[in-house]
């Protein structure tokens, strides 16, 4: 019996799309939810960018867009793609050739942009060459790159403005026969974005990109992504994400999974649950669970771990836990193995003790499954 079986109010019921793929990876439909993100290194720095790449899908990135602006990183993205672990998402503004040569490099998907992209005939050149060499395509609506003629109808950047600037761009693709594609509508303010998503997501059924573009720094703008995109999820609206920082990539990647794993729609590595501390903490809680984090960012199998200073709510949280530790007195804490109490553990001793009891937990989970 699954936990959302006896327990309904935690169901999300997610809108129906229809799937594509951007490369190996599926995106709608009945596929997981994904998690993208973003290089920042100059494009025609292979090692550098491959090097962003594979710590961002260590990270646990499921896709990573590469900006290519100039012929150079056309040339670069071809050894990119090549050494990626992930399918590598072009991205394309003012120049439709760039798609074109990103097509021919290899890339998984051409994200390109209706406010800058040029006439309807370079959107078919784009097609086409999606079409030959197997790509899908991304429309991406931005609320700060909207199309002159939206702007002097609609005044301001608004929802309806932003839907129907994808709106349009749908009908190109469909008019070319061409329905490998997904669609964002991305702005920075939180309303304009959700109000934009919730307007799009009735009016197509093409698999959604979700993201509140420039968000900000680390943690105002994982605050604002939270806020925006976890409402979204949870309306069911959303079939891969990106969390749009001032800030490392991987920490990007961290934080979309985290919103993901918040709402049970992602299932990836240790889950810490843990206490904010009082006086009343048996150990140094922020210090260990810091610790913790870092050490234990080499599992990938999906469990959960409670790290409690006092016996107020420790033993309540370690017994929906696969591992638990609950401060307690004298230099030493209870541990809890899958919800039981199990033996005691010093204070000095516990760090190395609970992530040898994670990963052998780790163990046992791939084994059964």
């Amino acid at each position: 019996m699954s936990l959302n079986s006896v327990r309904p109010w935690r169901n999300i019921y997610r809108r129906k799309s229809r799937q594509i793929h951007v490369g190996s990876v599926p995106v709608g439909g009945d596929a997981p939810i994904t998690v993208q993100t973003m290089t920042n290194t100059d494009t025609t720095d292979v090692a550098a960018t491959v090097a962003q790449v594979q710590a961002t899908a260590e990270a646990g990135a499921d896709i990573v867009r590469v900006s290519v602006p100039n012929e150079p990183s056309s040339r670069a993205l071809r050894e990119i793609v090549a050494e990626s672990p992930v399918p590598i998402v072009a991205d394309i503004h003012f120049h439709y050739r760039r798609a074109i040569e990103a097509a021919e490099a290899g890339a998984a998907c051409l994200r390109i942009n209706p406010g800058n992209i040029g006439s309807e005939d370079r959107v078919r050149e784009v097609i086409r060459a999606a079409k030959e060499h197997g790509c899908s395509i991304r429309i991406g609506v931005n609320a700060g790159s909207l199309e002159k003629h939206l702007l002097e109808k609609y005044a301001e950047p608004c929802p309806e403005a932003m839907v129907e600037s994808g709106l349009n761009h749908i009908r190109i693709l469909e008019d070319n026969d061409f329905l490998e594609f997904k669609i964002s509508c991305k702005a920075s303010d939180v309303f304009l974005a959700a109000a934009a998503y919730q307007a799009l997501a009735e009016a197509t059924d093409a698999p959604i990109h979700l993201g509140i573009t420039e968000a900000g720094g680390l943690v105002p703008g994982t605050i604002k992504s939270a806020i925006g995109l976890g409402n979204l999820l949870w309306m069911g609206i959303g079939d891969t994400i990106r969390v749009s920082l001032s800030a490392d990539p991987v920490a990007e990647v961290r934080a979309g999974s985290e919103i993901l794993k918040s709402l049970g729609l992602r299932h990836r590595g240790v889950n810490i649950i843990a206490c904010p501390s009082c006086a009343r903490q048996g150990f140094d809680v922020i210090r260990t669970v810091e610790i913790l984090e870092k050490r234990l960012e080499h599992v990938k199998t999906p469990m959960s771990l409670s790290i409690i200073g006092c016996v107020v709510n420790g033993p309540g949280e370690a017994l929906m836990t696969d591992v638990g530790f609950t401060g307690g007195g004298a230099g030493s804490g209870m541990v809890y193995l899958a919800g039981k109490q199990a033996h005691k553990m010093s204070n000095e001793e516990m760090i190395d003790h609970i992530v040898d009891q994670v990963e052998r937990r780790a163990t046992e989970i791939e084994a059964a499954s």
